[in-house]
């Protein structure tokens, strides 16, 4: 938790939708006392969820892979368990976000040389 504090800090995390100058201090106390954070920072928009639809993260960790997003080592949901939990989310932009996912999931089982354009 205090990770996540650290590395959001620098750029200035405020509730998305709050109404300005709202008194907010984005440190370990803020996030031990909620759960699921919906922020704009100053490089954009970020969720810090405690708990999603399928489980909290020790439940979800067995079904993470590791990826490298910008140098640093990451763990991200496996490609099925994503598309299980914005399933269960059930929001109209989770359903258009299962189509992308579904189609990048169809396009990964294909044999590499049928990915290429190449004869199979």
């Amino acid at each position: 938790m205090d990770r996540i504090v650290q590395a959001l800090d620098p750029f200035k995390p405020y509730p998305r939708g709050a109404p300005p100058g709202l008194p907010f201090r984005w440190d370990r106390r803020t996030l031990d006392f909620g759960l699921n954070f919906t922020l704009k920072v100053s490089l954009g928009e970020i969720d810090v969820l405690g708990e999603i639809a399928g489980g909290d993260y020790e439940r979800l960790l067995p079904r993470c892979v590791m990826l490298e997003l910008y140098g640093i080592r990451c763990r991200c949901l496996d490609l099925d368990s994503l598309i299980k939990t914005k399933r269960a989310a059930g929001r109209p932009k989770d359903f258009e976000a299962i189509a992308e996912l579904e189609s990048i999931r169809e396009e990964k089982a294909k044999p590499s040389d049928e990915q290429s354009g190449g004869a199979p």
